[in-house]
């Protein structure tokens, strides 16, 4: 499998961690650059089971699912890809339409981790949502919520609280150290 030409982040959930837990603490001009992953490298997936469902345009990865591109790893229990096929794979723009995540979802970089229960990454829409525990970390700053909801086109993220369980959105955010500060 891989990614199209476009420099569309697979992985868009980097875009989310950086607004989140970078925006307070960075320049503006330096925020722009942050998602600069390489969405033309090969993706790799390993899993212990791969199902083709042709019918319904569909690869299930099972088990220990692991996708690497570039320095992104995405580890899961089960990833469904969904895709156009045949005529419309030929006049779609992105072949892969929606990426599902299910079960221990993990997404690292050599900066962040987010982790949450549930993935989805609907291609077509530019937008990705993350539900259940959501947990994103980036060094010592940390954001819990139930749901995180990020829209590309518009660069905007939004956590949710999970009206379930009555919790609430909590973040910590910890001022860089300056150079030459005692502890």
């Amino acid at each position: 499998m891989r990614a199209g030409k476009s420099k569309r982040t697979p992985w868009p959930v980097l875009v989310g961690l950086n607004l989140l837990l970078l925006a307070p603490h960075l320049p503006a001009a330096q925020q722009a650059g942050l998602a600069a992953h390489d969405s033309s490298l090969p993706i790799e997936v390993v899993a212990d089971r791969l199902t083709v469902e042709q019918n319904n345009r569909i690869a299930v990865f099972s088990g220990n699912v692991e996708a690497v591109q570039g320095e992104l790893v995405l580890r899961a229990d089960e990833v469904r890809v969904a895709y156009a096929f045949g005529q419309e794979r030929s006049e779609a723009a992105q072949p892969v339409e929606r990426i599902e995540a299910i079960g221990n979802v993990i997404v690292t970089t050599p900066e962040e981790t987010a982790e949450a229960d549930r993935g989805i990454y609907d291609v077509v829409e530019g937008t990705m949502r993350l539900e259940g525990e959501v947990v994103l970390v980036r060094g010592d700053n940390v954001i819990e919520g139930g749901r995180l909801d990020i829209d590309l086109a518009a660069g905007r993220a939004v956590v949710t609280a999970d009206a379930g369980t009555g919790s609430r959105v909590r973040a910590v955010f910890v001022p860089p150290k300056e150079r030459g500060a005692s502890e």
